[in-house]
């Protein structure tokens, strides 16, 4: 797969650690110009870094229109336009429905929903123009079965993403831009350590049939795949990246 995504451009959103950065540096690899996301300016700016010089910083939120609509441009001023997006930032936290404040609510729907929409608004009328595109929007397997030990509000937005995704998928195959998800079960990441006992980590891996949780790599290697040649023909689809958790 080496050099399969040369000429493209790759924004990859939460890229600043983690699943985000693992992906970008897969993408990056593949020969793709790589801009990496990160609300936080000093993480995004180290992972680009860490990745190399395919890889350019871009610090926004992404649930704000203005930041977003003024990153892609600068993206496009810098790198070229947008033919890649991996919607990958969001955020997790173990709450029941009635531990959790209509402010939290629409701070999940926001950065974990609403970004989608945002980033893959900002990113189409390129990819139609060009007509090629790829987007991948990170979900999770929560979004199929249920959270386990993530909040209800987590798990709601992440099957928010398969509709989505789905829709898009739909309406953009004309503009030869295929939209598909990712849906992780456990990764290890500093997200799931820090909303996870390890106690409750054990007790996951147990439940793994493959025995081990995934690592971020894991989630890359699946998505540089939808987005190359390779994936071409894959559109409205939901990947499943669990070791066997769930099955079917």
């Amino acid at each position: 797969m080496a050099n399969n995504l040369e000429n493209r451009v790759a924004l990859v959103t939460g890229a600043g650690r983690g699943i985000g950065q693992a992906v970008a540096a897969k993408l990056a690899a593949a020969g793709a110009r790589v801009a990496v996301n990160d609300l936080d300016p000093a993480r995004a700016e180290e992972s680009a870094r860490e990745i190399g010089s395919a890889a350019k910083a871009f610090a926004a939120n992404v649930a704000d229109k203005a930041q977003v609509d003024e990153m892609v441009a600068s993206i496009g001023s810098e790198l070229g336009p947008v033919s890649i997006l991996v919607n990958n930032a969001g955020m997790d936290h173990a709450a029941s429905i009635l531990d959790i404040e209509e402010e939290e609510w629409d701070r999940f729907m926001n950065v974990n929903l609403k970004s989608v929409y945002l980033c893959t608004r900002a990113v189409l009328p390129g990819m139609i123009d060009a007509n090629y595109g790829r987007v991948v929007s990170m979900a999770s397997q929560v979004a199929e079965q249920g959270a386990i030990n993530g909040g209800i509000h987590y798990a709601t937005t992440k099957a928010g993403i398969l509709g989505f995704t789905r829709t898009l998928a739909r309406q953009m195959a004309k503009h030869n831009i295929t939209a598909n998800a990712v849906a992780p079960g456990v990764v290890n990441t500093d997200l799931i350590r820090e909303n996870v006992t390890p106690e409750n980590l054990e007790r996951l891996k147990e439940m793994i049939p493959l025995g081990r949780l995934a690592e971020p790599a894991d989630i890359g290697h699946v998505i540089a795949f939808l987005v190359s040649p390779a994936g071409s023909y894959i559109t409205g689809a939901t990947i499943d990246v669990n070791g066997g958790m769930r099955i079917g």
